[in-house]
């Protein structure tokens, strides 16, 4: 299975947060399948630790490659389909980074990995 981590669900993985559901962590663990985390995740993290909302052992710039690369997870980039693909989304989300994480994985056919339930109701695939 082709798995799109959202950026919460990275932040978990990471760090061994409880809040990441057991069937989450299965599934990013599981070597059967590919998981990625998108660069609009790595923007998102760099912007929310920039402002201050986003506390973080050491600089996002260290942190998101090095944590990726641990955990064995591809880097997905933004490409123009999945960035002009936003437009048909339906108006559910006004977090202009998850619209785009959906738009990704309905897109490139993956299954975001996420406990928020506004991505839920996207026309897509969600696993938590």
């Amino acid at each position: 299975m082709k798995l799109l981590l959202d950026t919460c669900t990275f932040l978990w993985v990471i760090s061994g947060d409880p809040h990441l559901s057991r069937r989450a962590r299965s599934l990013v663990v599981d070597p059967g399948n590919e998981v990625y985390l998108s660069v609009v995740s790595a923007w998102e993290i760099v912007v929310k630790h920039a402002l201050g909302r986003l506390p973080l052992p050491t600089d996002p710039e260290t942190l998101v490659p090095r944590e990726r690369e641990r955990h064995h997870l591809e880097s997905l980039p933004l490409d123009e389909d999945a960035a002009l693909n936003v437009r048909r989304l339906p108006a559910l989300h006004r977090d202009p980074f998850d619209r785009m994480l959906v738009s990704q994985a309905i897109v490139g056919g993956l299954v975001i990995v996420t406990p928020d339930r506004q991505v839920a109701q996207y026309p897509g695939r969600v696993a938590w």
